[in-house]
């Protein structure tokens, strides 16, 4: 999964993403349709080697779409 930085909160909101899509049996398109966002963009804030950051716009986007509160995309990343 790459390196992650438990510091940064890029990366645990990227961790919480792919944690969550992956509980609910989604893809990466599945997800950007239930977003409203691209599967590219779903794929590069899941990506860990990418060094950009993202809007909470598309934060709670996403959280829609996983059907989750947005704050559990925040949730301290659990070893």
């Amino acid at each position: 999964m790459g390196n992650i930085n438990r510091n940064n909160i890029y990366d645990t909101v990227r961790y919480n993403i792919r944690k969550y899509r992956k509980e609910k049996k989604m893809t990466q398109q599945e997800l950007a349709d239930a977003a409203g966002l691209s599967h590219g963009y779903i794929r590069e804030i899941e990506s860990f080697t990418m060094a950009s950051s993202f809007s909470l716009d598309a934060v709670e986007r996403i959280a829609s779409g996983l059907n989750i509160e947005i704050k559990q995309l925040f949730d301290d990343i659990e070893e």
